[in-house]
């Protein structure tokens, strides 16, 4: 069963002209444990093997990690190619770019609808457009215990995975009507 499914997953992918993450290793992208590629999430499939990811990374939707430039193929004849390595612990939110010639430290968080133009060095938040270092990790982890500790904290109850009741969504709206919470 476990063979079907992966096929029918892959027959997918290729519909929407897309790679799993597999594909994309037998090509050549190395990948650490514990990688959670979100949906819409591309990784250069033309070069994938300039691409290395270490381990507990997590990419949200819509990602795009390009280790190609084709910007210069129309004067210079060639495309710009370059490694793109990503440490180990890294988060990098939905809608970012990461292009070619750069690398992100371990444990370091990329904002979302962040290009990364540039190494992002490790433990630290980074976000825009191009992305620069915001604050340390340690910083963003201690804001936000301290918005937590004034703030809503829902369990998986609030989640759709736990099943949230429509009482619970509209309790959780209003809750926020002023602000954001925390939710597991």
């Amino acid at each position: 069963m476990n063979r079907l499914k992966k096929l029918v997953r892959k027959i997918i992918f290729r519909l929407r002209s897309d790679f799993t993450t597999e594909q994309l290793v037998e090509m050549g992208l190395c990948v650490g444990k514990n990688f959670k590629r979100m949906h819409g999430t591309i990784l250069d499939p033309s070069h994938c093997w300039l691409i290395s990811i270490g381990d507990n990374v997590t990419m949200a939707p819509r990602v795009h990690i390009l280790a190609h430039d084709a910007s210069t193929c129309h004067h210079l004849g060639y495309a710009r190619i370059g490694r793109v390595d990503i440490g180990d612990n890294v988060f990098i939110g939905a809608d970012t770019v990461v292009l070619p010639g750069v690398s992100i430290g371990n444990n370091s968080v990329v904002g979302a609808n962040s290009t990364v133009t540039k190494d992002i060095p490790a433990n630290v938040v980074a976000a825009g457009n191009p992305a620069m270092v915001i604050c340390t990790v340690d910083e963003y982890v201690a804001r936000n215990k301290a918005r937590m500790e004034k703030g809503y904290v829902y369990g998986e109850d609030y989640t759709l995975r736990g099943n949230i009741t429509d009482e619970m969504k509209h309790q959780q709206r209003n809750d926020l009507k002023n602000g954001c919470g925390f939710v597991i």
